[in-house]
């Protein structure tokens, strides 16, 4: 893998990153329904992001007298989360440019098409698409 390129785990372990930033005291539950992901994926993630020292879990009590966790961010991984967003930056950035050359190429194969009167297509009506 290249080193710009960031794959699907650290994908998830940036958009947990994120969501614990703004809500430390979100329940695994809640944090796996803002994912998509599985209660079973999210614990295994959180549990990697704590053994590599970038979240921390810290045991407290909520109101109901259950039981729950806070999960603050560390300052590595603090630092990793920049580092995963400027690489999450860059790939989109490249998607971007890619998608946007597509849609040139496609965008001159219907003009070439209507200038040799093989068909009219009207590529206005996509524009503000």
């Amino acid at each position: 893998m290249k080193k710009n390129q960031i794959n699907k785990n650290q994908e998830l372990q940036l958009d947990i990153m994120r969501i614990l930033e703004q809500d430390p005291d979100i329940s695994q539950r809640k944090l796996a329904k803002k994912l998509g992901a599985s209660l079973g994926a999210t614990n295994f993630c959180l549990s990697a992001l704590a053994e590599k020292g970038w979240v921390k879990f810290v045991n407290f009590s909520n109101s109901s007298n259950k039981k729950g966790y806070l999960y603050l961010m560390t300052p590595s991984g603090i630092n990793e989360k920049a580092r995963l967003t400027l690489r999450f930056l860059k790939k989109r950035i490249e998607e971007y440019n890619h998608l946007h050359q597509e849609i040139n190429l496609l965008r001159n194969e219907v003009n070439i098409a209507n200038k040799n009167n093989e068909t009219k297509l009207d590529i206005e009506m996509i524009d503000d698409v």
